[in-house]
């Protein structure tokens, strides 16, 4: 499941000053990060083994409590977050109090236009400048004298993402306009120092194919979020998803399934959806930029399906029976059942306890006249979570094709279900601790999922507005 718009409310704390600089307090803060992992993270061992995790937490302990800042040690706990390889484990930005937030995220700095990661080149898709020649489709080739592929080189050691999956790094590190908290933003605006004069950039046209330099403005982060594609109004009954038709082919776009907080009917939508496209030549579900959230997908299946559809290519795990009492002072949820995940799990000998099958979840049973006509699923790398999950049913069980880029997550397993804030209270950082891992039944590599059909945009395509993704979803149904 997704965290970024369900974490935003979570409980914070202010720094604790008094304790900031202290060498050996904050050398505490990584013996409870050791302590909490080791003992309760189910994918701390998935890629690395226990040797070479004690020697990383041993580094981490000596850097942390001799970085200079708290920027510096937010950087270096990030970076040491990111080397379990799970894209569910980061120093959450959301989830940071509202000290080190105004600290690290609110400042100004930020370039003034969306890109995209194109063949390691950064695109222009949306300016937020004043000056025109920002347009989308423009190539940017410097910034302050640097290459955007060295730029990037740099920021992918803080980026979360499953396993070696670093097409999921790169589409975090792009800014699309669909985060309160840009992760480009923030670990560059952490490791590059910005001019007050703004940048100097070094772009090309796609029409023109030559260098031109210009300075631009930065933009702070009013400016940015007031360019963001999702609202920002609080309104929390919006319909979230749109339904389109083209050439009698229905086209289902769905950003977002963090509705956590979302009073609409979002069930009853789908519900509507599948009645009214009950005729259509075929059904485009268009999840792309969706990084999951609740299991929106499951409803979607329901429509797919003549008899009950198993779920059964993995299982979860847990590291615990009952969480250790001296962790509980810093193991911040919304629910506190999860101190006791693992009560009722069976002891699989090897340090994991499986938990029973979910109720209700372990199978999904048909949900009305099946939709019998084509479908395809629009994936790319930020499908991690349960949009990940989603597109693998789709796939595994021939229930649809999946066109576009290869996805996010992993096919090795991710972690997820159920999450503490694990608060440091000396630095008064805070780390994402995901409690359930799944592991899949047979050996799988180490990668997200790849597409029947793999188009992409160009930057070409950017700068005529053409979506060369739905348009090949779209030629499979003529």
């Amino acid at each position: 499941m997704d965290r970024r718009s369900f974490l935003a409310g979570a409980a914070s704390i202010a720094v604790c000053s008094s304790n900031v600089g202290d060498a050996e307090a904050l050398q505490g803060d990584i013996d409870i990060l050791e302590a909490a992992y080791t003992a309760l993270h189910p994918g701390l061992y998935r890629y690395a083994t226990p040797h070479q995790v004690a020697e990383r937490f041993r580094t981490l302990k000596r850097e942390f409590a001799h970085a200079a800042s708290l920027q510096a040690r937010y950087l270096k706990l990030s970076r040491f977050l990111a080397t379990i390889r799970c894209g569910h484990t980061y120093a959450n930005f959301y989830n940071q109090s509202s000290a080190v937030k105004t600290a690290l995220f609110d400042g100004g700095g930020r370039l003034p236009f969306h890109f995209r990661w194109l063949n390691g080149r950064m695109v222009v898709t949306r300016n937020q400048s004043s000056n025109p020649q920002l347009a989308p489709g423009v190539e940017i080739v410097r910034i302050d004298g640097r290459s955007p592929a060295s730029i990037l080189r740099t920021l992918l050691a803080y980026a979360r993402a499953d396993g070696g999956n670093d097409a999921k790094r790169r589409a975090l590190l792009e800014v699309a306009g669909a985060d309160r908290y840009e992760t480009f933003d923030v670990f560059y605006g952490l490791t590059y120092p910005v001019s007050e004069n703004g940048f100097d950039l070094e772009i090309i046209p796609p029409e023109t194919r030559v260098v031109r330099r210009l300075r631009v403005p930065a933009i702070d982060l009013a400016a940015r979020r007031a360019g963001m594609t999702a609202a920002l109004d609080g309104d929390r009954t919006a319909p979230q998803w749109t339904l389109d038709e083209r050439s009698g082919v229905a086209i289902l776009t769905m950003p977002n399934w963090a509705l956590y907080d979302s009073e609409w009917n979002w069930r009853a939508f789908l519900d509507t959806t599948f009645a009214s496209i009950e005729h259509a030549r075929g059904l485009i579900v268009d999840l792309r930029g969706n990084e999951g959230g609740l299991d929106c997908g499951n409803e979607i299946l329901a429509c797919l399906i003549d008899s009950d559809l198993a779920l059964s290519d993995d299982e979860r795990r847990v590291r615990f029976r009952t969480t250790p009492a001296a962790l509980n002072a810093y193991l911040d949820t919304w629910d506190h059942s999860f101190q006791t995940l693992g009560q009722d799990a069976t002891d699989l000998g090897n340090g994991f306890y499986r938990l029973p099958p979910e109720e209700g979840v372990s199978s999904i049973r048909p949900k009305g006249p099946r939709f019998r006509a084509p479908v395809v699923v629009l994936t790319d790398a930020q499908n991690s979570s349960a949009t990940f999950q989603f597109a693998q049913i789709v796939q595994s069980r021939r229930l649809g094709k999946l066109v576009g880029a290869p996805t996010g997550g992993n096919q090795r397993g991710i972690n997820g279900g159920a999450f503490f804030f694990l608060r440091l209270p000396a630095s008064g950082l805070e780390a994402d601790l995901p409690l359930i891992g799944r592991f899949p039944l047979s050996p799988k590599p180490d990668a997200g999922l790849s597409p029947d059909t793999h188009v992409e945009d160009t930057a070409e395509d950017i700068a005529a507005g053409r979506d060369r993704v739905l348009q090949a979803a779209l030629q499979m149904f003529d």
